[in-house]
């Protein structure tokens, strides 16, 4: 076949890549159709559903021809958006939840269909620049000053990584004396900053465990006494992580201390408030949070506080020109790049260089519906999880861990005889069978230990009273049984 014909005809079939108007509206209207029945079905659908038929990864196999999307929908319904977690439904009050507000897609869409490629200045400035508002932003949230910025991530996880490495490289660390570098934290500090101390290639590393109070906070002074003793051993205290809110007990450590005690001994202070840190849009977070102004790098997850979708997190340094000079880089074919604007672009702070516009999505329901319901939002998560705990506290038989620092109540049920752990694990499962609301466990202590977190935008007073009469009723039916 002549060059030009095959040409045409390879044309012809990757036409199909780009719907003509009447096709994309046919495709819009049945995805946004199934997106409102999903919604409007949430009830009924519930929170979890442990015990629903996944199927094989074969059913999701592609082929060479095309689908309907309607079947593909139906397959999405009855293979995705049934079985495990439903992370949007009202009663979800396990792990860290958020949820994913509705505006929040819309921004993704637009974003998706745009396409623009917000890593670089040059590429789309104003996608830039809206991204550099929202950082803006959130370091006044904080409490920053002038000079400070950092980076819209996928996560907590990306976002501690970034810090860490930005940490290792303001101080210069080098490979021959990781072994005597240390780290500071405690045991209640998220599993994520031991991974990314991991991949930044400290392994050898030595992690000090930083003893906690009866709330599970960082003891300050036990935290002076370690590196004073390390200091003398001949290492080299680097960084100590302090937590605006664990994701085990919704403990917030003593931040305003630690900052006193790491500007003292010269160590970088990382506050890792990626659940907690928008309360910090409350009088009481603020008050609660207090010092997180004196760390060197914050993380926040607008996926969590501020009720995005997953995927939506955040990166706050002091200083950005430290985050600049551990993740900026260039090559040849970018030379036309480089221009004289002055400020960094989102390429400069991120190991990422390809990266979503993910700013849309944060904007445009911030800007939609301003400030106050988030912060109203996140004001009610506070009284629930306080109403949560006075209320149960009152069951015969429930043990209520700490009054809460922000939103996540632990407690366990404690037999007067038999195996309690059995019996909170036997509690756990009932609350999971009944499907409509979902709260896990974790260990404190070495005790097996609930926990609600009470952080969805959907939830309310009406699910937190449903999970108490739920908790007490299967507390009752098991001592029965």
């Amino acid at each position: 076949m002549p060059l030009r014909e095959r040409l045409r005809t390879l044309e012809r079939i990757a036409r199909r890549l780009d719907p003509e108007p009447a096709d994309r509206a046919r495709l819009a209207e049945a995805s946004v159709r199934y997106a409102d029945r999903f919604l409007s079905q949430l009830g009924a659908i519930g929170t979890y559903r442990g015990h629903e038929p996944v199927g094989e990864a074969s059913d999701f196999a592609l082929a060479e021809e095309h689908d309907e999307l309607p079947r593909m929908l139906r397959l999405l319904d009855r293979k995705v958006n049934r079985p495990g977690i439903n992370p949007a439904g009202r009663g979800h009050f396990g792990y860290i939840p958020g949820g994913g507000i509705y505006p929040a897609a819309l921004g993704d869409f637009i974003a998706d269909v745009t396409n623009r490629y917000s890593g670089v200045y040059y590429a789309s400035p104003g996608a830039v620049l809206m991204e550099r508002s929202l950082i803006e932003w959130m370091a006044a949230l904080v409490g920053y000053p002038k000079g400070s910025g950092g980076d819209l991530t996928s996560g907590g996880s990306i976002a501690n990584l970034s810090a860490i490495v930005a940490a290792r490289e303001a101080f210069d660390l080098r490979a021959r004396d990781y072994h005597k570098v240390v780290v500071y934290l405690t045991e209640q500090t998220h599993h994520c900053v031991d991974k990314a101390i991991r991949v930044a290639g400290l392994r050898e590393c030595m992690i000090q465990r930083v003893p906690m109070d009866n709330g599970w906070r960082m003891e300050a002074g036990a935290l002076d006494a370690m590196i004073r003793s390390d200091r003398a051993a001949g290492l080299i205290p680097w960084l100590v992580v302090g937590s605006g809110g664990t994701t085990d007990s919704g403990a917030v450590d003593p931040l305003g201390d630690i900052a006193e005690v790491a500007d003292e001994h010269g160590l970088w202070f990382h506050c890792d408030a990626a659940y907690g840190g928008f309360f910090l849009l409350t009088d009481y977070g603020r008050e609660k949070l207090a010092g997180i102004e004196r760390s060197d790098s914050a993380v926040l997850d607008p996926h969590k506080g501020l009720f995005m979708p997953f995927g939506s997190g955040a990166l706050l340094v002091r200083d950005e020109s430290q985050l600049a000079n551990a993740m900026s880089g260039t090559a040849n074919y970018m030379q036309d790049t480089r221009g004289g604007e002055q400020i960094y672009s989102p390429a400069d702070l991120s190991p990422e260089l390809t990266r979503p516009f993910r700013g849309l999505r944060m904007w445009l329901p911030l800007r939609l519906f301003g400030l106050r319901p988030f912060r109203a939002c996140l004001e009610e998560k506070l009284l629930l999880a306080r109403h949560f705990h006075e209320e149960l506290g009152k069951v015969p038989g429930f043990e209520m861990g700490p009054e809460p620092d922000l939103s996540v109540v632990t407690y366990r049920y404690r037999p007067e005889h038999g195996d309690a752990e059995a019996f909170n694990r036997a509690l756990l499962q009932a609350v999971h069978d009944d499907g409509k609301t979902f709260v896990t466990s974790t260990m404190l202590d070495g005790h097996f230990t609930l926990r609600l977190a009470a952080l969805h935008f959907r939830s309310h007073l009406d699910e937190v009273e449903y999970l108490l009469e739920l908790l007490r009723y299967e507390a009752r039916r098991l001592l029965d049984t």
